[in-house]
């Protein structure tokens, strides 16, 4: 890491990433030199504390971008488009954590450990993926390189968080009342979420699949560089409050034994293998839960499949798949050189 302090700015500070993003850039003593807090009007009079001091939360504009070195944005697809650019004509670099820019030409969809490369051609904005996706492509990078992707098939089981504050609040409430005999109508999810579980997430396109699902196969083949690589998903909401799971079948291009599988993902600096299934050790989100790595388990041959692989990935969808990689993003920036010029005033 630079010696050089960086100027940072959160936007969408008082929200669940949020607050992640703070305890992250605490956790990893990111090298901050100012630190501005920014989120929407009815924030504005709030103070959060940040390593032992109480900061203003502000409103975002232009003129609140002037000095900023690097934007960590989780404010929605609409506020990140429209300031996002005000942002990067102040010189900042973008991150953000939105839908919004992720399949823009020209924009980098960055998982550090897999494909931190393409952040030097970065233009200011630069895109965090989809939670499940950004879980996903690690082990898929290792496949590819230890013996060709072929085709992909995932099965997403996404936890409460990834819709929001008030999603977990649905769940929480509604389990409540449930055991105490009573009824809480679903406000937040299509249908209950809890004791239930919800092949819905996002909306349903012409295709069939959710938009979430689209994420997840168009993501996958940008980050890994592999555009015509088939990619399949079906992704669920279940009444877990933190940490994404996925069932994953690969079929490869050459034969593996899963002693190979398990040394390439071990390869991986942000991959933990728990696969001793017979002793009782395999990840589940609780596991995961307010953990950095992406853990993966019941690693076996696909019975069905000439060169197939099925694993189980877990990993906390608020870090890895939000804060934390907006974070690592952010030091690959400082530590490559890669920030941008600040504009003159």
């Amino acid at each position: 890491m630079a010696a050089k302090p960086i100027n940072i700015a959160i936007l969408g500070a008082t929200g669940r990433v949020g607050q992640e993003l703070l305890k992250v850039l605490a956790e990893r003593k990111f090298p901050i030199n100012e630190l501005k807090l920014l989120a929407s009007a009815r924030s504005k009079d709030q103070t959060i504390e940040f390593e032992g001091k109480r900061i203003a939360v502000q409103e975002p504009s232009a003129e609140a971008f002037a000095g900023v070195d690097i934007v960590l944005a989780s404010a929605g697809e609409a506020i990140s488009r429209e300031m996002a650019p005000l942002a990067v004509a102040q010189g900042a670099c973008v991150i953000d954590n939105s839908n919004a820019f992720r399949m823009d030409e020209g924009v980098p969809l960055v998982v550090p450990e897999v494909n931190g490369h393409v952040l030097k051609n970065h233009k200011g904005i630069i895109a965090n993926p989809n939670c499940s996706t950004a879980q996903l492509v690690p082990p898929l990078k290792q496949l590819h390189e230890l013996a060709g992707l072929k085709r992909v098939i995932v099965s997403t089981y996404q936890s409460v968080s990834g819709a929001g504050k008030e999603a977990m609040d649905e769940l929480e409430q509604q389990t409540r009342a449930l055991v105490n005999g009573k009824t809480h109508e679903p406000q937040v999810f299509q249908k209950q979420i809890a004791f239930n579980l919800i092949p819905h997430i996002d909306k349903f396109l012409d295709n069939g699949y959710t938009k979430e699902e689209m994420k997840v196969v168009l993501e996958t083949r940008k980050i890994l560089e592999l555009p015509d690589l088939p990619v399949t998903c079906t992704a669920v909401r279940v009444p877990v409050s933190i940490s994404h799971s996925e069932a994953v079948t690969v079929d490869l291009a050459r034969k593996v034994s899963v002693a190979q599988v398990r040394e390439a993902f071990a390869d991986s600096p942000i991959i933990e293998v728990w696969d001793q299934p017979e002793e009782g050790i395999y990840p589940t989100p609780l596991d995961a839960a307010g953990q950095d790595p992406v853990y993966i388990g019941r690693i076996r041959i696909d019975t069905s499949s000439e060169n197939g692989i099925n694993f189980w990935v877990v990993a906390d969808n608020l870090r890895i798949g939000a804060a934390l990689n907006a974070v690592r993003i952010a030091e690959y920036l400082v530590e490559h050189n890669l920030l941008r010029q600040k504009v003159a005033h």
